[in-house]
């Protein structure tokens, strides 16, 4: 069964959410730092970290 990768993050967020109550700052930091990470020079060099 293949599943998408939106949804599979989706799922595990919300789960995340619901059993662990972080704080809203800590979500939107996350959120903002891994889209702003995303488009920066630094892309590359995580890439090849994760990979």
């Amino acid at each position: 069964m293949e599943v998408p990768l939106w949804l599979a993050l989706l799922v595990v967020g919300y789960l995340g959410i619901k059993l662990f109550r972080p704080p809203a700052w800590l979500i939107a930091l996350l959120l903002l730092g891994g889209f702003l990470l995303a488009d920066s020079t630094f892309a590359p060099a995580i890439n090849g970290l994760i990979k």
